[in-house]
């Protein structure tokens, strides 16, 4: 998520995708330590339930429909940091395009996908790109996913060379696709352009987050939306999550937490796989048939002076089925800086807790930490 930058890699990773489908147990550098393991470590029962909070609710005309609305919402950002979002206004069969335009990716021939590579002449990482997170050690253990990541807003930051020609509403700029028919001669077909469609519909959602949380901090409603403002970087994250055969030994993705203001996520809505650590718990973020899971940022724990928590989360695998999601990572201006807004700063009651870091910064930290396995947010945490 750090635009231009490129880092040089000890080795390049097998694609997991090709990898699954030609062995019979993970290789080791992929096997995660004992007491890691998600079969080691405590997965809760669900003694409390992942909150939802229904969207719709926020801006309701009823008093007490709203307000019931919010201390769900507060509820959800204090003591969770995420929560499944329903009521958000985006038609079922629009998020089953999402889906099947992400997994219709993965379904490429392995050179077509390559195309877009994340490398850059096969031995400088970017983070644009397709391809697995970048190795920065002999030791460091692998994630059993491949990913592919894109900078979709602002317009002006878009590589267009990386978008995709397949499958077709991935992205079409003419949105007229023109295919063979019977008889002989050509059928047009009109072709929704499902990625930008998704983008404007999850910042909407995202502003609407966004200016009901600084409203529960006693800001300004627009104090954290309008941080999004036309420099504002938005990146996707198209993750494939392939079977694993042994998935009680390896993980899809490594615990951490998001150093965006703010995540929506599309998830698989036929097989799970997300967990969030709440409390020294490892919960499952159930399916719920059509929900966003909206995820705290690093950049909203910052600005929020720790009232809102970013949660610690990973994936987990699964021998039977793949799994594929779709991540909206909202971060600021690269130029602007990150820091806890001043009216929530008071040296008596309230201390300063995190220093003043570049947003470019701590985007380009998040992928360097990621891969030691640490959280880039301890970089910037005063110690009280």
């Amino acid at each position: 998520m750090a635009d231009g930058h490129q880092w040089k890699i000890v080795k390049i990773p097998p694609i997991v995708q090709e990898l699954a489908g030609e062995v019979h147990e993970p290789p080791s550098q992929y096997v995660v330590r004992e007491q890691d393991r998600p079969s080691v470590a405590a997965v809760s029962g669900m003694p409390e339930p992942v909150p939802i909070v229904d969207l719709s609710r926020l801006s309701a005309s009823d008093d007490e429909d709203r307000a019931g609305e919010l201390a769900r919402l507060r509820s959800a950002v204090e003591d969770w940091g995420l929560f499944l979002a329903v009521g958000h206004g985006i038609d079922p069969s629009f998020l089953g395009e999402v889906i099947n335009v992400t997994r219709g990716f993965y379904e490429l021939p392995l050179e077509e996908k390559q195309k877009y590579s994340n490398l850059v002449n096969g031995k400088e990482f970017r983070i644009e790109g397709y391809g697995d997170d970048m190795v920065v050690s002999e030791e460091q253990i692998l994630d059993w996913c491949d990913r592919f990541y894109l900078i979709v807003e602002p317009e002006s930051r878009i590589a267009h060379s990386l978008w995709p020609t397949q499958p077709p509403s991935f992205r079409h700029l003419s949105n007229l696709v023109q295919v063979s028919c019977c008889l002989n001669f050509s059928c047009f077909f009109l072709v929704r352009d499902v990625v930008r469609e998704h983008t404007v519909r999850c910042r909407e959602i995202a502003g609407l987050v966004l200016a009901k949380m600084a409203g529960l901090l006693g800001l300004q409603e627009g104090y954290f939306a309008g941080m999004l403002d036309e420099n504002a970087m938005t990146y996707a994250r198209f993750n494939y999550y392939p079977r694993c055969p042994r998935p009680e030994q390896v993980l899809g993705l490594k615990p951490h937490s998001d150093a965006s203001v703010i995540t929506v996520a599309s998830m698989d809505d036929s097989v799970s796989g997300l967990q969030v650590l709440r409390q020294g718990v490892w919960y499952d973020v159930p399916i719920v048939p059509n929900a966003l899971l909206i995820n705290v940022g690093d950049g909203i724990e910052i600005m929020s002076n720790g009232a809102f928590k970013s949660p610690v989360h990973r994936v987990v695998t699964n021998a039977e089925r793949d799994r594929v999601s779709l991540a909206m990572f909202y971060t600021l201006d690269p130029e602007k800086e990150l820091e806890p807004a001043p009216e929530l700063v008071d040296d008596e009651r309230r201390p300063r807790r995190y220093a003043k870091t570049k947003t470019k910064d701590y985007v380009t930290g998040l992928f360097e930490t990621f891969a030691r396995g640490t959280r880039v947010i301890d970089t910037v945490r005063i110690s009280e």
